[in-house]
C-alpha cells in the first residue's frame, strides 16, 4: 500500500528504539536512512535491507539543496506500491528539516503518512545536564544562528543550539553569540547524548570552538544572562508599574503627559553622546528606552497600538528603504543610496495618496533650529539642489555677510542674519559634520574657558569688569592653552 512512513531512530544505539520503531523495522523489507553516520544503524535488524541518502551530501551545492532532494526522493518511493519507510536520528519533528516538509507535501499530493515516534535529542541532553527545559528555553538550529548577527533568542532563557557539528560551525556559531554574550559566559557542550560515548564539556564562550571533541552529535547549551537582559522582561517590568497594583505615578501618565519627559530624555542622551562618556551613555539609553517602552505600554492598553506593532511597522520600513542590503539592487555608495531612500519615500508617499507632503514635510517641526535647517538642505541636496562644489556655499555665506551690514532696518537684519546661520549650516554639511553637535561642543568650550576665566578673576580678588577686556582676554589664552 503506497504511503510513507517516518521513522524516528533515537538519540543513540538501537537500544533507545521505541517498540514500535522496533517491530516496524523487523517486518520491513527495506529503509531508507536519511544519513547512515548514527549509531542505531549497526544494530537495525539484520534482515532488514538498508538505504541512504548520503550520497547527495558529498554532492549538494547546500543542506537546503541536499534536503529539498531528499524530500522530493522520499515523496517518489511513498508512492509506490509498497510505500517506504523514511528513517531519521532522534524524533522525525525535532531538529529534523525533512521530516515537515515531507509531510506538508505528501498532505497536498494525498499521500498517507504514518509517524513512528521516537526519543529525540532533547532527553538525553537534559539528562547530561541535569536540567528541565521547563517552563522555557530557547531551542535553535546552528545553521540558523551562523546566518545571523545577533542570536535570536532572549539572553534571559536558557538556549540548547543544536547541530553543532564540526569547529568550523561552532565557530561561527561563537561569532553569533558573542553579540551578547561576553567571552567568559561559561557555556557546555554536550557530545554523543544517550550513546556509551557522551560527554560534556564545560569552557568559556571563546574556547567552544577549540574542542576536539566536536561531531555529528554536538548539541551546545548556553547558561541565561541575568534576570532583566532581555527586552521581554523590561517589557514585563512595564507593564507591572502601569498594572492595578503597580506604581501610582506610572498609572496616571498619558502620551501627553510623558511628551515633556521623551524630549529631556532625549537630549540628556544627546548630551552623553557628546561628552564620550560611556557608562553615562548606556545609562542615558535606558532611560530613553523606558520613555518608549512606557508609550507603547498605554498604547497597548488603549488598544491603539502593541510593541510588536512598532517593531514590526520599524522592521519592514528598513527592509523596504534597503533594497541594496536585502534585495538584489546594487549602488555605488553613500550618495546614491541617500537619493535611493528619497524615492522610496516619494513612493511610499504617492502609495499611500500622501501627494500634498513635500520632500521636507516630513522634517519635524520641533527639531532644534541647526538639525532642522541641516536636514533641509541634505534632503533637498539628494535630489540634486545643491552647489556643484564648496565654493559656491563659500561664495554664498560671504553674499550674505554683506547683506547684514547693508540691512536697513531691524526686520531685514534679522532676515539675513537668518539667512547667513542657514549658510553656514550648509558649509557644515559640506564639510560632512553635524551642525547641531558642533554648536554644542562650541558651547561646552566655551562654559569651560570662561570658567576658568572666572576663577582666574576671583584669585585676583577684583570683580571681572575692573580687571578689563585685555587681562580677561590674557586669562582666556591661558585656558586655550591648558586644552580647556
Amino acid at each position: 500500500m503506497a504511503g510513507i512512513t517516518l521513522l524516528g531512530l533515537g538519540p543513540g544505539d538501537a537500544s533507545q528504539l521505541t517498540r514500535e520503531a522496533w517491530e516496524v523495522l523487523s517486518q520491513a523489507g527495506e529503509v531508507w536512512l536519511r544519513t547512515r553516520q548514527h549509531p542505531a544503524v549497526d544494530g537495525l535488524p539484520a534482515s532488514l535491507v538498508v538505504h541512504s541518502f548520503d550520497e547527495l551530501y558529498e554532492t549538494g551545492e547546500s543542506f537546503d539543496a541536499v534536503y529539498a532532494r531528499i524530500v522530493e526522493r522520499v515523496l517518489a518511493l511513498g508512492a509506490r506500491l509498497d510505500g517506504v519507510i523514511y528513517a531519521v536520528p532522534g524524533h522525525p519533528f525535532v531538529a529534523e528539516a525533512t521530516g515537515p516538509k515531507i509531510m506538508e507535501q505528501a498532505n497536498q499530493r494525498g499521500l498517507a503518512v504514518r509517524v513512528v515516534e521516537g526519543i529525540s535529542f532533547l532527553e538525553p541532553v537534559c539528562s547530561a545536564l541535569g536540567m528541565d527545559y521547563f517552563p522555557h528555553s530557547a531551542l535553535v538550529d546552528a545553521f540558523e544562528l551562523v546566518t545571523r548577527h545577533v542570536p535570536n533568542f532572549p539572553p534571559d532563557a536558557p538556549a540548547l543550539v543544536s547541530q553543532v557539528y564540526n569547529r568550523m560551525v561552532a565557530s561561527d556559531v561563537k561569532l553569533t553569540l558573542n553579540a551578547v554574550y561576553p567571552d567568559e559566559h561559561q557555556v557546555t557542550l554536550i557530545h554523543a547524548a544517550g550513546t556509551k560515548a557522551q560527554l560534556t564539556e564545560k569552557l568559556p564562550l571563546f574556547e567552544m570552538d577549540r574542542s576536539e571533541h566536536i561531531g555529528l552529535l554536538t548539541v551546545l547549551y548556553v547558561p541565561p544572562l541575568a534576570t532583566g537582559s532581555s527586552f521581554e522582561q523590561f517589557q514585563e517590568i512595564i507593564a507591572r508599574l502601569r498594572a492595578p497594583d503597580g506604581c501610582p505615578w506610572d498609572q496616571e501618565q498619558t502620551h501627553l503627559s510623558l511628551r515633556q519627559h521623551l524630549l529631556e530624555e532625549a537630549y540628556e542622551t544627546l548630551a552623553a553622546i557628546d561628552s564620550g562618556d560611556i557608562a553615562q551613555m548606556r545609562e542615558e539609553f535606558g532611560d530613553l528606552l523606558l520613555q518608549i517602552v512606557l508609550n507603547a505600554q498605554i498604547a497597548s492598553e488603549e488598544g491603539e497600538f502593541g510593541m510588536a506593532d512598532i517593531i514590526k511597522g520599524i522592521h519592514d520600513k528598513i527592509v523596504r528603504r534597503h533594497p541594496h542590503v536585502f534585495g538584489d539592487m546594487a549602488v555605488s555608495g553613500v550618495n546614491e543610496v541617500l537619493q535611493n531612500w528619497e524615492k522610496l519615500k516619494a513612493a511610499e508617499r504617492k502609495e499611500n495618496k500622501d501627494s500634498s507632503n513635500g520632500l521636507l514635510d516630513g522634517v519635524p517641526l520641533t527639531l532644534p533650529a541647526l538639525s532642522q535647517a541641516q536636514e533641509y538642505q541634505s534632503r533637498a541636496a539628494r535630489v540634486g539642489f545643491d552647489w556643484p562644489n564648496v565654493d559656491g556655499v563659500l561664495d554664498k555665506i560671504r553674499e550674505e555677510i554683506d547683506e547684514v551690514e547693508q540691512a536697513g532696518s531691524p526686520e531685514a537684519l534679522a532676515d539675513e542674519l537668518g539667512d547667513l546661520l542657514f549658510s553656514i549650516v550648509n558649509l557644515i554639511r559640506w564639510k560632512g559634520v553635524e551642525a547641531e553637535s558642533t554648536l554644542r561642543a562650541a558651547n561646552m568650550r566655551f562654559k569651560r574657558r570662561f570658567g576658568y576665566v572666572e576663577k582666574r578673576a576671583a584669585e585676583q580678588g577684583r570683580p571681572m569688569p575692573e580687571l578689563g577686556v585685555d587681562v580677561l582676554e590674557q586669562f582666556w589664552q591661558e585656558a586655550k592653552s591648558r586644552g580647556l
